[in-house]
């Protein structure tokens, strides 16, 4: 077989096709059997499914599968529930569970039995890659509507059990419990909650402790619930100390539970290199979701000391790696990375804003949001990834495996969508802000009015510093006109597209829609980009109106076609998250939007789903990353921040930015 054309919406799981069909299919795509026959044997089989001989059942396929659909309705309730978890179906749980129940007697042995061996088939599946995350999560909801059935008999069994015996055991037998946290300062929890949910449908017990949890409480939960393994989760750079200083504690205190360590911003590398050197009892990085089953499974297993002893080994090898770089790194020193900026044609200052101040947003329309959102990011959540050139949205529905998943849940993503407008479920504001502004060496000196004599704040800029023999070396303050030269601006903005995600997730999670919770979540991350994308359309075009005529389509803004940029406070070209704060009073935002939107003690938004920017018009602004900086640099510019030591910027920085170990 060459080629064929299919309706992707229609097909069914591989595992559901029946053997003889899938053996013929399998014959003439691979262009091989036995005898050679296949192709004729093919022929003979479509035409029986097209013309079935009268009152012979037709083989899978044939015109009664609408009747076919709802057959699973007619097996046991072990055969009932298990298609219902692993097609996602909630619609029978309740009267399945309850059936079962009755013939089981004990609530217990319906858990244990039809519904683990459920989720124990959708594990494998999953594992071996012939499940997608989204349908492990409706899985996940399924299940968790199955146990709420039977929860109120457990506890009135365990009530009865206690006072006979004083003892508890009426309870599932997990494979294994996991407590997760989001730690201190940090406010990001999709992916954990994701983790959780896969860790649950293969049967682990799973404590979340949610965002923001200091270390003292993580450990003590660890200890009180008798945890198998610890998880810790983070977003941000300052979040990588803080699971340093879990894993110091863990030693200190002489816990002996191996500690898992996930999130956006970690790796592989600075698990072994920053935390497994802090504790002896097992650091284990984990990639995504996806790799959670097998890395808990491992230290949980018969094998555990010889995988904790391998992973050691590896991240041994990582260690010495990396120390190696360090002794090979080549540095400018700051005066020399500096006589290295770039040139920049002033005569291309951007002209004087037609607006000047602080600007409140207040509960902008979701529905002319929607239409700048960017939906790759949204897939790559779910962990669906389509092959080149497939990667991306739309492309990716044409991925041969993962293009069908993509497509249901975009759709459900659009239903949602629909009724989140519908009910106003969600809402999107901001605060936008344009000052005059100046360039004093790297940092950029914002002033309180044309006049230019009274500077309101300064935002400190780091430069380009390892040498990888590039001719220019660069620092945001390049974009700015020097003090002096000419009269230059600057703007920010600060958003959200959550505002009232967390009331609304709680609601779901009440009702077992886990599923729902985190799609929820998703599209409240994907609203508040859009909304940035908006508003910085909104600042190039009418704001400040350097841009007037701009005419660029979504493609284009998403490639960053427009004139000049919005790097973040905190991110590549400043990594430093303090200077959000900057920007953050600059702008008024608790004032202006009233505490609806506010900054942890990490220099974390809340709600979660925010988004903050700088804005550079020049044309000749574009985005860099400052990767590492040198000793030189860090002394310097505490100094600049009117700081005594390195300290708080060596803290604020982290490993990944300082390119050196500090003392």
């Amino acid at each position: 077989l060459n080629m064929s054309i299919v309706n992707p919406g229609a097909l069914p799981r591989y595992e559901d096709i029946d053997a003889n069909t899938r053996r013929h299919c399998e014959e003439v795509i691979l262009n091989q059997s036995a005898d050679g026959k296949h192709v004729e044997r093919f022929l003979e089989f479509a035409e029986a499914v097209k013309n079935p001989p009268k009152n012979v059942p037709g083989p899978a396929g044939a015109a009664d599968a609408p009747a076919a659909k709802d057959a699973w309705r007619n097996g046991t309730y072990t055969e009932r529930l298990q298609h219902g978890l692993i097609n996602g179906i909630d619609k029978f749980v309740e009267g399945d569970v309850e059936e079962a129940r009755q013939d089981l007697k004990i609530p217990l042995l319906v858990i244990e039995g039809p519904l683990m061996q459920g989720m124990g088939i959708i594990g494998d599946l999953f594992g071996a890659g012939k499940m997608f995350l989204p349908q492990v999560i409706k899985s996940a909801r399924v299940m968790k509507k199955a146990v709420a059935v039977l929860t109120p008999y457990m506890e009135e069994e365990k009530r009865l059990a206690a006072l006979e015996s004083g003892e508890d055991p009426n309870q599932p037998k997990y494979n294994g419990v996991v407590l997760m946290a989001t730690v201190k300062g940090d406010v990001h929890d999709i992916g954990k909650n994701i983790v959780g949910v896969v860790l649950g449908c293969n049967n682990y017990k799973v404590i979340d402790m949610g965002v923001m949890v200091p270390c003292q409480k993580i450990l003590e939960r660890a200890l009180a619930e008798k945890v198998d393994v610890i998880g810790l989760s983070g977003l941000i750079t300052p979040s990588l100390d803080e699971m340093v200083n879990v894993a110091e504690q863990m030693k200190k205190d002489g816990i002996k539970i191996p500690l898992m360590i996930g999130g956006a911003t970690t790796s592989k590398r600075h698990t072994a290199v920053k935390v497994c050197t802090k504790y002896d009892n097992g650091v284990i990085h984990v990639l995504d979701a996806s790799r959670s089953c097998t890395v808990v499974s491992s230290v949980l297993g018969k094998e555990k000391l010889s995988y904790l002893e391998d992973i050691k080994d590896e991240y041994k090898e990582i260690r010495e790696e990396y120390y190696a770089t360090l002794i090979d790194k080549k540095w400018k020193t700051l005066a020399q990375a500096q006589s290295k900026k770039p040139t920049i044609d002033w005569s291309l200052v951007p002209p004087k804003p037609k607006f000047i101040g602080n600007l409140m947003i207040k509960e902008h329309p979701i529905s002319e949001i929607i239409e700048y959102i960017d939906w790759s990011p949204f897939f790559q959540v779910y962990q669906l990834r389509g092959k080149y050139p497939n990667r991306d949205y739309p492309a990716i529905f044409k991925d041969a495996r993962v293009g069908e998943e993509a497509r249901k849940l975009f759709e459900e993503a659009k239903e949602m969508l629909e009724w989140i407008v519908k009910e106003n479920i969600l809402k999107a504001s901001g605060v936008v802000g344009i000052w005059p502004a100046n360039s004093v060496g790297d940092d950029i000196e914002v002033y309180t009015s044309e006049k230019r004599d009274e500077v309101s704040c300064v935002f400190y800029g780091l430069r380009q510093q390892l040498d990888i023999a590039e001719t220019t070396y660069w620092s945001q303050g390049d974009f700015i006109a020097p003090k002096g030269v000419a009269p230059d601006y600057i703007a920010a903005f600060a958003n959200t597209g959550g505002l009232g995600c967390h009331e609304q997730r709680e609601k779901f999670e009440a009702t077992g829609d886990i599923d729902k919770a985190i799609l929820l979540e998703a599209i409240a991350d994907r609203l508040a980009e859009a909304f940035a994308e908006l508003i910085h359309k909104k600042i190039r075009t009418t704001l400040w109106g350097y841009a007037p005529d701009e005419k660029l389509s979504l493609e284009d803004l998403l490639k960053v076609r427009y004139q000049g940029i919005r790097p973040a406070p905190g991110y590549p070209s400043q990594p430093d998250h303090r200077e959000k704060k900057t920007m953050w009073d600059l702008l008024d935002i608790d004032r202006l939007s009233e505490g609806t939107m506010t900054l942890t003690e990490s220099y974390m938004m809340l709600p979660g789903a925010s988004v903050s920017a700088l804005v550079f018009a020049h044309p000749q602004a574009k985005y860099f990353s400052v990767g590492q900086v040198n000793l030189d640099q860090v002394q310097e510019y505490s100094t600049r921040r009117g700081e005594s030591g390195v300290e708080g910027t060596e803290k604020w920085l982290g490993s990944t930015v300082l390119g050196y170990e500090k003392k």
